[in-house]
């Protein structure tokens, strides 16, 4: 998947830097001049909103996971949103300013969510598409949210994710090219494309086809994981240190990867099974975010979409030393 672009949103100069960069992404997924506008107006507002409502600014991810999309992540360490129904309001404004409002650019936007904690901050979280080019929701029968950004100062990231799907099955890959750059690059693109072509493996198998096929290459840690709905039941493989979790309301399993390189050396692949329930959430992420994460700062995130538990994960979690992916998913609503 192609990483997302991250603009640093602190002074007013940066809104205009946002509008543009997302009009250069707008134009290449295919969007036409009408949605393009759309995306102008949801992104000024948004980039807006960090600089008038937070004392330090806050950060846009740009995103084009899906064909024919673009894809808005911010976040902030702001004070946090107090009179919601207020700033879901067309027109409404804080700043002294004519205010577009976040009403507006949850109704320009296919989809659209957002978190806020007081004295946490803000994740607010939209998606443009091209009317009549895709569904509003990507894959209809799961919810599928990721944050991917690469290594400061790279033009290529290191890690690389990848999914298939069907009305009950989902399969997943992740994976860490050791080091970053662009050989780093090419191992996690190469376990990807293995992965693609291994629709017919279980989470072992698949593993194990993509250890043999980085030999050769720089080597990868990673993690194959295949959710069924029809059977309730989460299957995960995974070598080295890429982390992943399943969480519900009232639980927290952490799955198990075993030491190892892909495509170097590993003594075992070994599988592992979970229920996979209504409420259940996955989350997979590499290790440019620290591991040790606790969601309960963000009463009721569980319940948002995956792109804003994705987007909070990354906001509190980055290392800022290494490529950086988290992969959120959850059953659609």
């Amino acid at each position: 998947m192609r990483p997302a672009l991250s603009v640093s949103v602190l002074e007013q100069s940066g809104v205009g830097e946002a509008r543009r960069a997302a009009a250069a992404l707008g134009l290449a997924q295919g969007l036409s001049p009408s949605r393009l506008s759309d995306l102008a107006i949801v992104v000024t507002e948004l980039a807006s909103n960090l600089v008038k409502h937070t004392p330090s600014g806050g950060t846009m991810l740009l995103g084009a996971a899906f064909p024919g999309t673009v894809e808005i992540t911010t976040f902030d360490r702001g004070p946090g949103i107090v009179r919601m129904g207020d700033v879901m309001r067309d027109g409404y404004s804080t700043a002294g300013s004519a205010g577009t409002g976040l009403g507006a650019v949850s109704r320009l936007s296919d989809d659209f969510d957002l978190t806020t904690t007081q004295g946490v901050g803000s994740v607010i979280y939209a998606r443009l598409s091209e009317h009549g080019h895709g569904v509003s929701q990507p894959v209809p029968a799961f919810d599928i949210g990721a944050v991917q950004t690469c290594y400061p100062g790279e033009v290529v990231c290191g890690d690389d994710w990848a999914f298939s799907s069907s009305q009950t099955l989902l399969r997943v890959a992740l994976t860490d090219g050791l080091g970053h750059g662009l050989h780093a690059h090419e191992a996690a693109r190469t376990a990807s494309r293995t992965f693609e072509g291994s629709g017919h493996l279980q989470p072992v198998e698949t593993l194990s086809a993509i250890h043999l096929a980085l030999r050769g290459t720089r080597g990868a840690v990673g993690v194959v994981a295949s959710i069924d709905t029809e059977t309730g039941l989460l299957q995960f493989a995974g070598v080295g240190n890429v982390a992943g979790t399943v969480l519900d309301t009232s639980d927290r399993r952490g799955l198990v990867s075993h030491n190892g390189t892909l495509g170097q050396e590993v003594r075992r692949i070994q599988g592992q099974e979970l229920p996979w329930t209504e409420t259940s959430v996955l989350a997979l992420h590499t290790d440019g975010l620290s591991n040790h994460w606790d969601l309960a700062a963000t009463p009721g995130l569980l319940r948002r979409r995956a792109a804003v538990i994705a987007g909070v994960l990354y906001r509190d979690q980055l290392r800022g030393r290494d490529d950086a992916t988290v992969v959120v998913i959850k059953r659609q609503t």
